[in-house]
């Protein structure tokens, strides 16, 4: 019997990729199980509601700040240790001040360390993706995305933990659990991987230099940038996907417990379901795209998840056959889009400027997508399934995006590496 091909592919991962892949779920795991009950453990220990949304809209404005630093220190640090100190800082620092925590302080104070993620996610993907066979991109983007979606079954082991010990003892101790995983991810990552090369040039251009002078130059990368419709359709693409993952995420259970009367205990059930139909996306359905035009499959699956947004709006109360369809074309159009829009930004950033370039996207989408969880409430506020209808919208306006970044590529196959414009 054959082997299958993601498998192979596995077998096949060499270097930082493997680094990075095999060390994922190290992460992943820990941060599944105490992330469900994150707002609840906040309101045991005396949080109110408008604390708790204050401590996320810090946070928020926080990551604007190290999303546009990202690039400048990575390229100062490098790659590999860039990841190790803020891998650390983002991760293990606030893991363990919330296992201690007391009071409102404690949790902001958590939330300014973990506001550096920007940083750390950006070296992350340069460490991952620079020195990789862009022929290989598609499967190693699938294996991130099923570690994320296999380890989503962890969660439920939280809830035997909390009826057994309450909920504050046992996120305390799934804190501290997790600050020793993060821990041995961060320095895993490091011992399994090397300096790109990309990285070894910028670490020399940046040498003897100050963060400030050098990030004084993002000017004439955003000049440069603005000049490039590829990148910016893509950064594009990424604000829609971005937006409408904000609006499922904060809005779908509300309109399926108070519109559709779904009782909430059943909630788990429909994401156990989303996950593994993703997982079997990821393993039947993204191999055979591996050498495909990105414009069918990123077509096909923006129309797909436009159509998933029609099926919930127009479900009937207790229409649990059309929501469950709705469920299973949303994930697996997700499943579809996801590892191809990660390649679209390999192929259309100019690899000579990466760090800096993915600091700019990360900035714009960030400050794109952050109205629309306040835009989605005022929406739901008047009809549960407005958020919805504004998705709708949100798609077709991606599949507009796909289609003009397969004209600027100039052929139906995946991009060519961009290169900024002449000066």
């Amino acid at each position: 019997m054959a082997e299958h091909t993601l498998f192979t592919a596995f077998k096949r991962l060499e270097g930082n990729s493997r680094g990075c892949v095999l060390t994922e779920p190290i992460w992943g795991i820990p941060f599944h199980l105490y992330a469900p009950y994150i707002s609840v453990y906040m309101l045991a220990l005396g949080l109110v509601d408008e604390q708790i949304g204050l401590i996320a809209t810090i946070g928020q404005i926080l990551q604007v700040f190290t999303a546009l630093f990202s690039g400048v220190i990575t390229d100062k640090l490098g790659r590999r240790l860039t990841t190790l100190i803020f891998d650390i800082t983002a991760w293990v620092i606030p893991a363990l001040i919330s296992a201690f925590a007391q009071n409102f302080w404690f949790f902001l104070i958590a939330t300014i360390f973990n506001s550096v993620w920007r940083i750390v996610h950006n070296s992350w993907n340069c460490l991952l993706i620079e020195d990789t066979d862009p022929d290989q991109l598609v499967d190693i983007w699938s294996f991130i995305y099923i570690a994320g979606q296999l380890v989503a079954f962890v969660a439920p082991l939280a809830m035997v933990f909390i009826k057994r010990y309450d909920l504050v003892p046992t996120m305390r101790g799934l804190y501290i659990f997790a600050a020793f995983m993060f821990a041995t991810k961060a320095i895993l990552t490091y011992i399994l991987t090397e300096e790109t090369e990309q990285g070894k040039i910028r670490m020399q251009e940046t040498k003897g230099r100050n963060v400030f002078s050098v990030l004084v130059e993002l000017k004439d990368v955003l000049h440069d940038l603005l000049r490039t419709p590829r990148t910016l359709i893509t950064a594009g693409i990424m604000t829609i996907m971005s937006a409408t993952m904000l609006i499922n995420g904060n809005f779908w259970s509300i309109l399926l417990t108070e519109k559709l009367d779904v009782p909430s205990e059943n909630l788990a059930w429909f994401q156990v379901a989303k996950s593994i139909f993703m997982i079997l996306m990821y393993f039947f359905v993204m191999p055979r795209l591996r050498h495909l035009s990105f414009k069918w499959p990123m077509l096909v699956g923006f129309a797909g998840m436009l159509v998933s947004q029609v099926l919930l709006v127009s479900a009937p109360v207790e229409g649990y056959f059309v929501l469950v369809v709705s469920l299973l074309l949303e994930a697996g159009c997700i499943a579809m889009t996801g590892p191809l829009i990660e390649q679209m930004v390999f192929h259309t950033v100019d690899a000579k400027e990466r760090a800096r370039i993915q600091s700019l996207i990360y900035v714009a989408v960030i400050l794109l997508t952050s109205p629309f969880g306040y835009i989605g409430g005022l929406l739901s506020a008047q009809n549960k399934a407005l958020p919805f209808m504004l998705n709708i919208v949100l798609y077709g306006v991606g599949i507009l995006l796909v289609s003009l970044a397969a004209q600027y590529s100039g052929k139906n196959d995946p991009m060519e590496p961009a290169s900024l414009p002449e000066k």
